[in-house]
């Protein structure tokens, strides 16, 4: 037995021990010891075998499923509990082991293929349906861990097919679950193509195998062949058509998981079919599928399960083929007239003769003409479909509603049509009681604004949500007026009015009601023109009191005025002396709200002169400055310094001017810069004098190698739209940073463990670099990196100092990387609203208790705010603190932007006068992150070097906030 076989191994292990003590020491060599841990498998065998009954049997296997099992001892433990499994006769202790199968095919490292043939063999033997069930979910997890094995594939049809008429629903519903998963999802063999060796699994076409289940008397088998065919469909299999008719048949169940299946299994058909013809029942009518199957879906919105109405007003979402009439029979509960079959006057007289019946006089009005629409009409849609939107935007639910609304949205989109005619209803969805459908419904109404003008009425309805509480729905409601149009100028003037009783009711909404009248204005330009003089007070005989220029609510009406102003030359003639000087004060101050206007000077009247130049000009301008910096070979010839200046002024003076392309241009300026400043760090001056009189030039060189690695991840997560041809110009004058440290480091200290230490991780470095960016080395011909490639057998070879002298060398060889001009790149910004820093009046609260400053600040083009984002606080005596912000605190009123709204509290001790603390926004970053995600790689960041994969920091996000506070000492 076992414990024989320990005994002989103690014995022989202690003889060993007395015949080694007697080997003289001087001459023992010395042994590698290889610690292995105790089998798995005996320790699984003893246990079981001291199990009295099957309770401890089964306390022994839930003990033992809690523990890791290493790959090498997986197939010693099967055997272990399969001999247990057929010893035992308790169905629980077998049903645990049929479930540790599975559990231990999912070990990593282990390939299952030598244990499928013993998990079969004990289906031959077993009586129990729950551990059939079991055994079979074993089996379905064992074979999606060899998707490469079509011979075990086949082995496991085989075996859902014989189990497939068992009595029990647990085994029928497994025995579909393999068939769905691992079902061959090629064409079914034909007569021909059916050798004498084909055995009967082969043969069989796993549709019609599991569509015979679609009628089984048990709502759970039925789910699971529904569920089956879908999986089939996900793996690449067509879907017959014949499938149709039973899926349809399935709408009508009486279990709600079966109809959710069945609707998904209609949606499938009609995407695969959309153009097939079906016929309509009891008539000769024939219709598309995909109209068909959209009004079958339309009839689910009004099920009695609102998780069956859900899902159908989500799948008809995602319909685009529909046909325009059925599409807009959804948002009319009466059946409409062009989808009746109305039979011609002909057709009825035919039938009339036909029968041999005609008037007789007898009865009061019998030959009048029948309106019976049962009998003289076919209706091409169910009735109960008819409405199915109005149905879902009613529903009690809010699911039920927000999903009805977010598929108006995708069907709107596609059809400006229907776009038009199911405004009204997206406009009383902003009555709903649930602040997220009125939400939802405002999103969806931005989403489809290219393609609807509001009337006054409706523009009235949408207006009322503005004396909502919600902050998010009424800044939610101003990105909607952004992007709306409206059709008069009454509805421009009322827009006004409402936005400016917003303004007066809550002066915290003060910039998104200003960036509202923005777009208002320059979206409408003719609307506002007729509405000038009034809005701005002016006459054409007397000169009227000039405005206050501290009123939100005039700045409001300026910014409707000067936006509209750049579309419409006229308008400026309107203007009186003093809005002119108020527009050159808005300009300055307000330069992203109020616009350039082409033929005015700032403070002057309209004068006449071309319009500034389009955004192709500049883009072209980009292009030349880069090609004229790239044409820089000798960074010592005379003028190059100067060139690269000039260059990076130009660029960042681009970014101000042009804002569509002020992402291409920073990003242009910033990666220049760090050329601008490599090349000052080798200058042949500095690198000439002798190592003791280098200390000011070794001062210098280091801040520019660190300014360079600053700049070099500002460039990588600050600068959103990068392409792999960019992200390797990046990373490679990050590399030429850090070989210009190495250098600089190994001039200053004379120990050379440090200095191998730091050359092998550069190599690291530079190793990691060349399997990232291999291909785009191709386009980096002569580059600092393809040098070091060339080289890097002999310097893994080398000592430091020979490492240090060949990258000098290499280092200072280097040309300068041609870069090419971003297209969509766009960097990543942040502005804080409130606190707007303008108070003079300090923030007071007891010392060692705590002050909440409310922050209010926008973000655009930050990926994944919720985790890289941090508030700031710089107190005077240099001490500081970072915040995360909750998730919560973040919104998202559009594409690429983010909205923060949180609190920061502050705390210090007590204080002799009020003082100033800076508030910023932070952009966290780690690079460990970045290569995986950035880069799209799905294997694990192992590799990495230790300095690559350990870098982590914080970025200025935007501008410094100060604000005043003063801790008081507290009272005693």
């Amino acid at each position: 037995g076992v414990e024989g076989l320990l005994l002989v191994v103690t014995l022989s292990f202690q003889s060993r021990l007395f015949v080694c003590s007697q080997i003289p020491h001087e001459e023992t060599p010395a042994k590698k010891l290889r610690l292995s841990k105790p089998s798995k498998s005996a320790a699984l065998h003893l246990d079981l075998c001291k199990a009295a009954s099957s309770t401890d049997a089964l306390l022994h296997l839930l003990h033992f499923a809690r523990k890791p099992v290493e790959a090498e001892s997986v197939e010693g433990v099967v055997r272990i509990l399969l001999e247990h499994y057929y010893k035992e006769t308790d169905h629980s202790v077998r049903l645990k082991i049929a479930s540790l199968l599975g559990l231990l095919s999912k070990t990593p490292g282990f390939s299952p293929d030598c244990i499928v043939g013993d998990a079969i063999d004990a289906l031959s033997s077993e009586k129990s349906h729950q551990v059939l069930a079991q055994l079979l979910d074993s089996l379905l997890l064992i074979g999606t861990q060899l998707p490469e094995s079509p011979t075990v594939r086949l082995r496991l049809t085989e075996v859902a097919y014989k189990h497939l008429a068992d009595a029990s629903f647990g085994v029928r519903k497994k025995c579909l679950q393999l068939l769905g998963c691992l079902g061959t999802v090629d064409a079914p063999p034909t007569k021909d193509t059916e050798g004498p060796g084909t055995s009967l699994g082969a043969v069989k076409d796993v549709q019609s195998v599991i569509s015979d289940y679609f009628g089984d008397q048990d709502p759970r088998v039925r789910t699971a062949a529904l569920q089956a065919m879908l999986q089939l469909h996900e793996r690449g299999m067509k879907i017959q058509q014949i499938i149709y008719d039973q899926a349809c048949r399935l709408l009508s169940d009486d279990y709600e998981q079966v109809r959710s299946a069945a609707v998904q299994m209609v949606w499938v058909l009609s995407q695969l079919f959309p153009e097939s013809i079906v016929p309509i029942p009891s008539s000769n009518e024939e219709i598309r599928l995909v109209d068909d199957a959209f009004g079958k879906i339309s009839h689910m919105v009004s099920d009695g399960s609102w998780m069956v109405r859900v899902q159908a007003a989500k799948t008809l979402g995602s319909m685009l083929q529909v046909s325009p009439h059925f599409l807009e029979q959804t948002l009319d509960k009466k059946l409409m007239s062009d989808l009746r079959r109305k039979r011609t006057a002909h057709e009825r007289a035919k039938e009339l003769f036909a029968s041999g019946e005609f008037s007789s006089g007898r009865k009061w009005a019998d030959d009048a003409p029948k309106e019976k629409l049962d009998s003289n009409t076919v209706n091409l849609i169910a009735s109960g479909a008819c409405g199915a939107f109005v149905h879902g935007l009613e529903d009690e639910m809010f699911e039920v509603r927000i999903a009805a609304v977010e598929a108006l949205c995708r069907l709107a989109r596609s059809s400006p049509g229907f776009a038009e005619k199911c405004l009204d209803f997206l406009v009383d969805m902003f009555n709903d009681e649930i602040e997220e459908v009125r939400l939802q419904s405002i999103h969806v109404l931005r989403d489809i604004s290219t393609h609807i003008t509001l009337r006054e009425d409706q523009l009235d309805t949408v207006l009322a949500v503005l004396e909502d509480s919600s902050r998010d729905i009424r800044e939610a409601l101003h990105e909607l007026l952004c992007c709306t149009n409206v059709s008069t100028k009454e509805c421009i003037q009322l827009a006004l009015l409402e936005l400016l009783k917003n303004l007066n009711k809550y002066p915290g909404d003060r910039n998104s009601v200003w960036k509202c009248l923005k777009f208002l204005g320059s979206r409408h330009p003719t609307l506002v023109l007729p509405l000038a003089p009034e809005l701005l007070s002016t006459h054409p005989f007397f000169d009227t009191p000039e405005p206050d220029m501290d009123d939100p609510a005039y700045i409001a009406v300026l910014v409707l005025v000067f936006n509209a102003a750049t579309s419409c030359p006229t308008m400026p003639a309107l203007f009186s002396d003093h809005t002119f000087r108020h527009y050159a004060y808005l300009r300055d101050s307000l330069s992203h709200l109020v616009p350039p206007l082409p033929r005015v000077q700032a403070g002057s009247r309209p004068r006449s002169g071309p319009a500034p130049g389009p955004v192709e000009a500049a883009r072209l301008f980009l292009q030349q400055s880069l090609k004229r910096a790239s044409a820089i070979q000798n960074p010592e010839a005379a003028g190059a310094r100067d060139l690269l200046d000039f260059t990076i002024r130009d660029l960042r003076r681009l970014g101000e001017l042009q804002a569509e392309l002020a992402g291409a241009a920073d990003f242009c300026s910033t990666y220049l810069h760090c050329q601008l400043l490599l090349m000052e760090a080798l200058q042949e001056k500095r690198w000439n004098v002798a190592v003791p009189l280098c200390l000011q030039q070794n001062a210098t060189a280091t801040a520019a190698a660190q300014q360079i690695l600053q700049d070099s991840y500002q460039l990588e997560f600050l600068f959103s739209g990068l392409d792999r041809g960019q992200l390797a110009s990046v990373h490679h004058v990050r590399l030429q940073a850090r070989a210009l440290q190495l250098i600089l480091s190994a001039r200053r200290r004379q120990g050379t463990d440090s200095l191998m230490s730091s050359c092998e991780t550069f190599l690291q470095d530079v190793e990691t670099f060349h399997r990232q960016f291999g291909a785009e080395l191709l386009h980096l011909q002569g580059c600092f990196v393809e040098r070091l490639v060339e080289q890097l057998p002999r310097l893994w070879a080398a000592k430091g100092a020979e490492v240090v002298k060949l990258l000098q060398s290499a280092l200072r060889q280097s040309g300068f990387l041609q870069l090419t001009p971003p297209q969509q790149v766009h960097r990543a910004r942040a502005s804080i609203l409130e606190p707007s820093g303008e108070s003079d009046n300090p923030l007071r609260f007891t010392s060692g208790l705590v002050v909440a400053l409310d922050l209010d600040a926008t973000l655009e083009h930050v990926r994944d705010p919720q985790s890289s984002v941090r508030v700031q606080v710089l107190y005077p005596d240099g001490q500081s603190h970072v915040v995360h912000p909750k998730p919560g605190d973040f919104r998202k009123p559009g594409p690429s932007r983010h909205r923060l709204i949180t609190q920061v509290y502050l705390s210090h001790t007590a204080w002799t006068e009020p003082s100033q603390v800076e508030v910023r926004l932070l952009l966290a970053y780690s690079s460990s992150s970045s290569s995986s995600s950035r880069l799209g790689w799905s294997d694990s960041m192992d590799g990495l070097a230790p300095s690559e994969a350990a870098v982590e920091g914080t970025i200025p996000l935007s501008k410094a906030v100060k604000v005043y506070i003063m801790p008081k000492p507290a009272r005693r």
